[in-house]
């Protein structure tokens, strides 16, 4: 049985493209290999808290073989990352970048010495220590200029921000499903949800059967 983490992190819990997205692509996955191979983590209706001086501490202290009260968050995100098979996210774009439940939680989850690690390699100072298996990165967008030629390019900091956080600790292998014109809601945006829901259809069967 193979593992699917899905993490959404929208706050609308209803209404939410990014969501209905990994929803299809979870029912499907249950679909093929159970209930119980699918992890949900809900970031958007639970965002992790904020580090603070005492995770900073914990994190960068010396480990006695106990999990810090400071660490144990990330601990559980970690796990799960190590856990799944697959993973999958849904990140709509709010004020031009990820969410910031998204962000609390890349920031629970980079951790020295658990999913980079320093090296001497002045040329390469980080090495990833997550194993690279697929991640599915659903993305909305209020606007189609955000994408690649449109006249806000240069403002687009969601999906170069995720690859760069994601192959930073190994999780480089990323397809991309992404849905605009959220603020329209016309033809074109139907359009492009039928589209990612094609998508992620062929996504979920190719991924289960890799």
């Amino acid at each position: 049985m193979k593992t699917l983490l899905v993490i959404d992190s929208s706050a609308r819990s209803n209404r939410s493209t990014t969501r209905a997205l990994t929803a299809r692509f979870a029912a499907a996955w249950q679909a093929r290999f159970g209930e119980a191979a699918v992890i949900h983590r809900d970031l958007g209706a639970n965002p992790p808290p904020a580090i603070d001086e005492a995770w900073i501490a914990s994190a960068f202290g010396e480990p006695n073989g106990e999990t810090p009260a400071a660490l144990a968050n990330s601990e559980t995100f970690i796990a799960e990352l190590f856990q799944a098979d697959v993973i999958v996210i849904g990140a709509p774009m709010y004020n031009f970048g990820m969410p910031s439940a998204l962000k609390a939680y890349f920031d629970q989850i980079v951790r020295v010495g658990r999913t980079f690690a320093f090296t001497e390699d002045p040329e390469n100072p980080y090495q990833a220590l997550i194993p690279s298996k697929p991640v599915v990165l659903v993305t909305s967008k209020g606007s189609g200029e955000y994408e690649a030629g449109g006249v806000l390019e240069s403002l687009n900091f969601l999906e170069p921000h995720l690859a760069t956080i994601l192959g930073f600790i190994g999780l480089g292998d990323i397809a991309y499903t992404k849905v605009a014109r959220e603020e329209y809601k016309d033809e074109a945006w139907r359009y492009m949800v039928s589209a990612a829901e094609a998508e992620v259809d062929r996504l979920a069967a190719d991924l289960a059967v890799a």
